[in-house]
């Protein structure tokens, strides 16, 4: 049948909207699809596999249902970093390094967040190193809910007041340079994979130049203001369309 890839949802306790899109796309999709791949940022902000809300238990519920009957794959973002195997274990989704390779309908597909190779933003990538540090990550989770509700609300406004003075800024896209070498990383037989990432909210197709090859780099549409998009591999190649 088909691939479905999805990423930077964003979805938090006040986008109702959005998070009835989510759900009613879960509903829609299970058992007519091979399998979900989210890639990144599914929740806006995440403190930790035992964190409860009416919210969070209504998501938790959706991708059990559909997990029962379809294959989903979720990979952290620069957002929910924190999901960890309890999320896994509630949801029924299976946890991705990133990036991931996967083999599916005849080619090599690399996924990635895509937050890693935005290297031109330095100060991020250094945030981002401490952020993935396990020793950080069980520091910050040894805190009380309270407590990690507030770092997280401190993060959240200083990303907001980074995109409110710089918007889709030069330095928050991935560099030609980084995508390269991890395409040529992952190549096998020197034919790198063809790319799939989100995080820049950029949506597009490019060609990329690698190791004396043409690859793609596919760039999912990132779901706001009760609209979305997503990516759908089958034998046929890789296509984006709307949802909302």
């Amino acid at each position: 049948m088909a691939i479905h890839f999805i990423s930077d949802l964003h979805l938090a306790d006040d986008t109702p909207v959005l998070n009835a899109l989510f759900t009613d796309t879960l509903a829609a999709w299970r058992g007519k699809i091979d399998a979900l791949y989210i890639l990144g940022d599914l929740f806006e902000v995440w403190v930790g596999d035992d964190d409860s809300s009416p919210f969070i238990d209504a998501m938790l519920a959706a991708m059990r249902d559909f997990a029962a009957v379809t294959p989903l794959y979720v990979m952290r973002g620069n957002r929910d970093f924190l999901l960890g195997e309890g999320f896994a274990a509630a949801t029924g989704a299976t946890l991705l390094a990133d990036p991931t390779v996967i083999d599916a309908f005849g080619q090599r597909v690399l996924l990635s967040h895509g937050d890693a190779m935005c290297t031109d933003d330095l100060p991020y990538q250094q945030f981002r190193a401490m952020a993935r540090n396990p020793q950080w990550q069980a520091g910050i989770l040894a805190k009380s809910l309270a407590e990690r509700h507030v770092i997280a609300k401190q993060i959240r406004a200083m990303s907001e007041t980074g995109k409110a003075e710089n918007g889709l800024s030069a330095i928050s896209d991935v560099t030609d340079t980084a995508v390269q070498a991890t395409l040529v990383e992952q190549a096998a037989g020197g034919v790198p994979p063809l790319m799939i990432h989100g995080h820049t909210h950029r949506p597009a197709r490019h060609d990329v130049s690698a190791n004396g090859h043409t690859s793609q780099r596919w760039v999912i549409a990132d779901w706001h203001d009760g609209k979305g998009g997503y990516l759908r591999l089958d034998e046929s190649g890789v296509s984006a369309h709307p949802l909302g």
